[in-house]
């Protein structure tokens, strides 16, 4: 698989901002949300069709990522 760099998008004018599934109008944290109360990667592929079984681990990659990084963000 490449990179979770080549899916996961941060536009400052969609979503406020928030990192999203290959310029889709679905948001990392959502994907985390369903899987966090237990839904599996199918089960969010179901409510979200256009996701792919590569988007969710893209997902918890950029999630592990930023979880051990101190980020700060810029208000523009």
């Amino acid at each position: 698989m490449k990179s979770y760099l080549d899916r996961i998008t941060i536009q400052p004018a969609q979503l406020d901002g928030k990192p999203c599934i290959r310029g889709l109008r679905i948001s990392v944290q959502t994907v985390l949300e369903f899987l966090s109360v237990g839904n599996t990667a199918e089960e969010v592929i179901e409510q979200y069709p256009l996701l792919t079984k590569e988007d969710i681990t893209a997902c918890l990659q950029y999630a592990a990522k930023i979880s051990g990084k101190e980020i700060s963000y810029q208000i523009v």
